[in-house]
Parts: structure tokens; sequence; C-alpha cells
């Protein structure tokens, strides 16, 4: 027995359907998910007389997670005042072309390695820049996620209160 061609036609069109919503969801499921990561992905700052704010909202896990640029080039930063300086991976430095100085040994939370001194030009979050900012490469950082520790937030005022931080620059008058 035979179907009708308006029933494997519309079969079709419910299969379709059903891909296109599935699609949709996982599409919508991974932006969802990329925010809860990142909160931070437009930065916006105020510009007052005399110093620049940078207002960031923590994600899920209570990280102030934020896109930025080194040397132009886009990077995720997640601020770290634990750490020392500036951390980058060592393949996001090779892409930053970022020069390795002097070997230097690393404690972490998952143990001792060795990574290399470097400088990075110019690091900007919304309108604050910051120039020559002392750093690390540091091959034993999984992701391209760049640690901005405090080589860098020194240079800068910062609180935080319920869930935001706040990122203060003066500038010079």
């Amino acid at each position: 027995m035979s179907q009708q061609p308006g029933k494997s036609a519309g079969r079709v069109m419910l299969i379709m359907a059903w891909v296109a919503a599935l699609f949709l969801a996982t599409r919508f499921f991974a932006d969802w998910e990329a925010r809860q990561e990142n909160p931070n992905t437009l930065v916006s700052s105020q510009q007052h007389e005399g110093y620049i704010e940078v207002k960031l909202v923590g994600n899920g896990q209570g990280h102030f997670v934020a896109s930025g640029y080194i040397n132009g080039l886009a990077v995720q930063l997640m601020l770290d005042t634990g750490a020392t300086d500036v951390s980058i991976p060592s393949g996001l430095a090779d892409r930053l072309g970022l020069e390795r100085g002097a070997p230097v040994t690393l404690s972490t939370a998952n143990g001792r390695s060795e990574g290399y001194r470097t400088r990075i030009e110019r690091l900007q979050l919304g309108d604050i820049v910051l120039r020559n900012v002392r750093a690390l490469v540091a091959p034993g950082l999984d992701d391209d996620q760049v640690l901005l520790g405090m080589s860098a937030l020194k240079k800068l005022e910062f609180t935080q209160r319920g869930g935001t931080l706040l990122l203060r620059q003066t500038t010079n008058q």
C-alpha cells in the first residue's frame, strides 16, 4: 500500500520544522551559555572630568570576565587580584606576537611551571588603556583567557559591590 503524496510532504515538513527548532534552540542556549561565562562582551565606559570608569558584572561563578584588547587584538580577560602579573596562555601569546623574555618559575594552583617574562605595549578594557604592562607567557594555561593580574590592576582604582566591579583610571589633566 503506497502513501498519499500529501502525507509524505507533510511528514517532511514536520521533520524540517523539528530540525529548525532544534537548531534554533541550540544556538539560543549556546549564546546564553557564552553570556553566562562573559556577561561583559560589550564593555561600556563613562568619561568624567579627570577619570574614566568601567563597570563590570560578575558571571555566574562570581568571576569578572570581560572582552578587551591586547595590542589591538580582541581577547577575553578574567580579573585576578591573586595574580601578580598579567598571565597569557602560550598559544595566545604567539598569536599576539609577544616576545618571550627571561624564564621564570611560576607557582600556580596546578603546581610549578616555567613561564617567560614579556611586556604588553597596549592593553584596553572599554575606554581604559594601559601601556607597557608587565606580563608573563604561561604555558600551563589551558585556554585563550588572559588573567588580568595586579601588574595591570595596580594602575587602577577598583571597588567591588553587590556583584559588580567598578574600575577607575585617573586621566592626566
